[in-house]
């Protein structure tokens, strides 16, 4: 009987590899030199660094003195930190008023367009009906629809109802489902298997129970990219409020930083300027800083795929 050299044994299909060849492998699976992985590293860190030197910049002024913000070179390090000048920023206009009527804006409108536009995704998706295809082209051409083409009717159609110096022009059109989040949440609901959907209605299950009992927590990627996204758009706005909101009482925080600039415009505090940007934008970096991982699975795996 012959024998077998050490050398010579087929390898077992459960061995696994070594850990330098799992360690530089793509994600397509295939291998990739070590000089690749760390120069696509490094260029990763150099444009993170890009992107965060304006946020750093509008941290750092918040915290000089205004005798170091006129210096010549500047400072890239406060030489004191002047904590104070949150709280100037704070005390100089209403901010907990502007920002109460930011946050009511805020969560209604992202509640409605999560509402609306899983929806009408669903039914785009989900259901078969004579026409739906071209209608949903329809629906991707209004993104091509320039906003100020609709800004005066439907300025005067809220003027008309009453509803100018409300929430409500910026928050109820939110109900109606928008172009670009129907296509993302359609595109996620595109993967749902068919044989999971008929065999719920077999059962007897209604299409709304279907919806939102079987669907939608499979799409919660999806929908939580799209609350996002509205969250930031309606946080942001500021054309909207400054077209609808005229009373101090129900302005937002963008339209209070503008009157916060115009009101010290002779002499603009600008460490008490950037105090007051940070804090308004610092609830949007914690929302994508805690929900970043559901927002890229619902980017890569809904629309882009």
């Amino acid at each position: 009987m012959a024998l077998t050299t050490p050398s010579a044994r087929p390898s077992s299909a459960g061995t696994t590899p070594p850990s330098s060849s799992r360690r530089h492998r793509s994600a397509d699976g295939t291998h990739c030199s070590w000089t690749s992985s760390v120069l696509a590293r490094v260029v990763l860190v150099a444009l993170s660094l890009l992107f965060l030197l304006p946020l750093y910049w509008m941290v750092a002024s918040a915290l000089k003195s205004g005798q170091e913000l006129a210096q010549y070179p500047p400072t890239w390090f406060p030489t004191d930190l002047n904590w104070v000048n949150f709280r100037d920023a704070v005390n100089a206009m209403p901010f907990w008023q502007f920002f109460r009527n930011t946050v009511v804006i805020t969560v209604l409108a992202t509640a409605f367009a999560v509402v609306s536009n899983f929806v009408v995704a669903y039914g785009f998706a989900c259901l078969d009906w004579p026409g739906r295809d071209k209608v949903f082209y329809v629906v991707l051409a209004t993104l091509f629809l320039p906003f100020p083409i609709t800004l005066i009717p439907m300025f005067d159609l809220w003027a008309n109802l009453g509803a100018v110096n409300t929430f409500v022009p910026l928050v109820v059109p939110n109900l109606f489902a928008s172009a670009f989040f129907t296509f993302l949440l359609r595109q996620f609901l595109l993967q749902v298997p068919k044989d999971m959907l008929d065999a719920a209605r077999l059962d007897g299950a209604s299409e709304w129970r279907i919806a939102w009992k079987l669907v939608f927590p499979t799409a919660l990627p999806a929908v939580t990219a799209v609350a996002i996204f509205a969250a930031v758009g309606s946080w942001n706005d500021f054309l909207g409020p400054l077209i609808y909101l005229q009373d101090q009482d129900v302005q937002t925080l963008s339209i209070g930083l503008q009157a916060f600039r115009q009101t010290n415009q002779q002499d603009i505090q600008f460490n008490q300027l950037m105090a007051a940007s940070f804090l308004v934008i610092a609830p949007l970096i914690v929302l994508f800083f805690v929900f970043q991982r559901y927002f890229i699975r619902g980017i890569t795996l809904g629309g882009f795929k």
